[in-house]
């Protein structure tokens, strides 16, 4: 049996696995060893037909006291990806060198530092923006606790490709690098006391906040179109993802929200009116192991799908599934590019649905297309196939 990338090891691989499905994982998953020398990685292509451009913007909360140095005001970066008229001269890194050096340390593992700068991705710097009448439907992507915003870039330039405006957020001290433009790159604060009811309670102030800065008249993004404020979604994959609840309680904004396999780290209670997908791996059923996502389903009164993907890991829900493909060392059983397009092709399917409504038959149930994906709990009067 192959060695998987992200296990610290054969003595305790049995162990993580049973922590990945019970716990939201951290980035410290370990890979296996590291890449062979020159390895170029790539992350796949979108397939829609604009042109992607990317800027990155530094916000401060300057009402806001960062609340894992309280010393500071909560500073964030944000990277935007946008439709353009057509590229510019200047490829986007994936990663600046500092963030690239410490996500590879924080492995623990002898990755080359520089093995997140060199990924190529398939946007331009300050392309010019494409026109929107009407502005432009935004969907907000909260990363992973621990993990850099840059591994959600493919679903990111996915969404731009198809004429969305995608804000990915850079949650300050809760991720393995983020570089800022006065040259700090900070560290994972809050990684040595994993408070995640707060994390959630953080990044949902955070989301807020970004909304705050990208509508209206002072707009952070000078250069682009208007943001549609009736059409914004957030999508996060792990803490990011069940941050998207108390997003939505907090912000009447959000009008939909996607939660990848995060365990819904926050009190149930709260029925929650507006669209929302489950998406999860194998372990993230009705009646398993993470009663969460029982809890919160009842909770959930309006359009709602749960479904769960086999084969797949807690972490294949994000750039690393097809990478690791690439490095030789796969995350998960399932091919690493199948489980990319299958994570592409349900969250913008969901979020088309509910911000453009474009309804498609692939969310009313199971289809041969996709056999590895399973619905559960279809709720009254949903097609049933």
């Amino acid at each position: 049996m192959r060695r998987r990338l992200f296990l610290v090891g054969a003595a305790v691989a049995t162990a993580l696995a049973s922590t990945l499905a019970t716990t939201t994982a951290h980035a410290d998953a370990r890979p296996a060893g590291p890449p062979p020398p020159g390895t170029a990685l790539v992350v796949p292509a979108p397939s829609g037909h604009h042109p992607v451009g990317r800027t990155v913007v530094h916000l401060r909360d300057e009402s806001r006291a960062d609340p894992w140095v309280p010393s500071e005001k909560r500073e964030l970066m944000v990277s935007l990806w946008y439709p353009a008229l057509k590229p510019s001269d200047t490829p986007a890194p994936y990663m600046t060198a500092e963030e690239s050096k410490q996500y590879a340390a924080a492995t623990g593992l002898n990755l080359p530092a520089d093995l997140f700068a060199g990924v190529r991705t398939h946007s331009t710097v300050d392309a010019k923006p494409a026109k929107a009448r009407g502005g432009l439907p935004l969907v907000i992507l909260s990363p992973g606790f621990g993990m850099p915003r840059a591994t959600l870039t493919g679903l990111a330039e996915e969404f731009a490709a198809r004429g969305y405006a995608v804000a990915g957020i850079g949650h300050n001290y809760e991720a393995d690098g983020i570089s800022f433009p006065d040259g700090r790159t900070t560290s994972c604060v809050a990684c040595v006391n994993r408070d995640y009811p707060k994390v959630g309670a953080v990044r949902a102030e955070d989301i807020s906040f970004v909304l705050d800065e990208f509508t209206g008249a002072r707009s952070a993004w000078k250069r682009g179109a208007p943001v549609d404020t009736d059409r914004v979604a957030v999508v996060g994959h792990s803490a990011g993802g069940f941050s998207t609840v108390p997003a939505m309680l907090r912000d009447p904004r959000v009008k939909a929200a996607v939660n990848m396999d995060g365990n819904f780290r926050f009190p149930n209670d709260t029925p929650l009116d507006r669209p929302f997908l489950m998406l999860g791996q194998p372990s993230h059923v009705p009646g398993g192991i993470d009663p969460t996502w029982d809890e919160t389903w009842t909770e959930l009164t309006g359009w709602k799908r749960w479904l769960s993907v086999d084969d797949m890991g807690h972490l294949s829900f994000t750039d690393l599934a097809p990478l690791a493909k690439q490095l030789g060392m796969p995350l998960q059983r399932l091919d690493g590019d199948r489980a990319d397009a299958i994570t592409r092709t349900y969250v913008t399917a969901f979020v088309e649905t509910h911000l453009r409504g474009c309804g498609t038959p692939l969310l009313d149930g199971p289809t041969a297309r996709f056999p590895e994906v399973r619905f559960h709990l279809l709720p009254p009067g949903a097609p049933q196939h």
